[in-house]
């Protein structure tokens, strides 16, 4: 009988990482029916893997107490993902990030076999991955106690130096971390300015763990939250742009940090903030589409200007 051995495998890893799981939840996560479980959970017994079974209405599976696993198992999709994820920390702006990715290798390729590891060598040899814009922070402090207070919905107090060098301090409740543009950040509900707010890490002098938790927003998506308050944030010029074309076209064209998109009967309305028109008037001139200029005015002199200087190199 034919059982595949990505999902087997992932029942003996649900087993060890939760100890005891109810049938219906590990069917549910494998997204697989009771039966085809039941034959993954006979085929590990044959493998000589021990496994209890309590049946009912409160029944589940669990590993016997005290079997210790073999050492990882890995199938080719799972080295290909660390490979590439191992790749990718070198360049996500991680303080230290290039011996902690040479450890984290070494380990592995100790316990993988041969054809695993070569696998992984090619990767590493031959795959380059450009995020080069990544601004590293002093360490990764900061990272970790953030991505551990917002698991734990736990507020923190922060020491934060702004753009001016300005030093505040706060008590933040961490939503969630996003990594945009080689920076990261982390949002949530700043109790000093009683509002939403983003930090960029690398500004973070210290975060200290308080007593008092919290209660995320259902639903919260910090990376929109972020794209919002960048598009949204006060500049010299306050931008409204019709597109004319549909949303999808809109954003297969201009990123969503350009600004807020509003779907309207006569296209797509772009309102913006920015402090430099001719990069703006730039962005237009690229589009497929035509597009109408409703403020401000200064706007339409920078797209003329990039214009001429367009119809001047053609000519040229």
């Amino acid at each position: 009988m034919y059982h595949p051995t990505t999902r087997v495998l992932a029942v003996l890893e649900l087993l060890q990482t939760h100890g005891r799981m109810s049938g219906a939840e590990m069917a549910s996560r494998l997204g697989v029916d009771g039966r085809t479980l039941r034959r993954y959970i006979v085929t590990l017994e044959e493998m000589g893997i021990p496994i209890t079974t309590d049946r009912g209405r409160h029944g589940g599976y669990a590993l016997i107490a005290g079997f210790k696993l073999p050492p990882m198992m890995f199938t080719e999709d799972e080295a290909l993902a660390l490979s590439i994820g191992l790749l990718a920390a070198r360049g996500l702006g991680l303080a230290e990030a290039a011996p902690a990715v040479a450890s984290a290798q070494a380990k592995l390729e100790r316990i993988m076999p041969a054809n695993l590891k070569r696998r992984v060598s090619a990767v590493d040899e031959t795959v380059k991955l450009d995020l080069s814009q990544a601004v590293s922070p002093a360490d990764n402090a900061a990272l970790v106690a953030l991505s551990a207070a917002a698991q734990n919905r736990q507020r923190v107090h922060l020491h934060y130096r702004s753009a001016g060098g300005d030093d505040s301090e706060r008590d933040f409740d961490a939503y969630g971390l996003v990594y945009r543009d080689g920076r990261w950040y982390a949002a949530g509900m700043c109790h000093l300015r009683k509002d939403l707010r983003s930090f960029r890490l690398d500004r973070i002098g210290q975060v200290q763990l308080l007593e008092q938790n919290f209660i995320r927003p259902a639903g919260f998506d910090a990376l929109a939250h972020l794209a919002f308050s960048v598009a949204t944030m006060p500049r010299a010029f306050a931008i409204e742009v019709l597109l004319k074309t549909d949303l999808k076209s809109a954003r297969e064209h201009l990123s969503d940090a350009i600004g807020i998109f509003e779907q309207t009967a006569d296209g797509v309305l772009v309102h913006n903030q920015s402090d430099d028109l001719d990069w703006f008037a730039r962005q237009l001139a690229q589009l497929p589409f035509a597009f109408e200029i409703r403020h401000p005015p200064q706007l339409r002199d920078a797209v003329r200007i990039c214009a001429q200087r367009l119809l001047a190199l053609a000519g040229n």
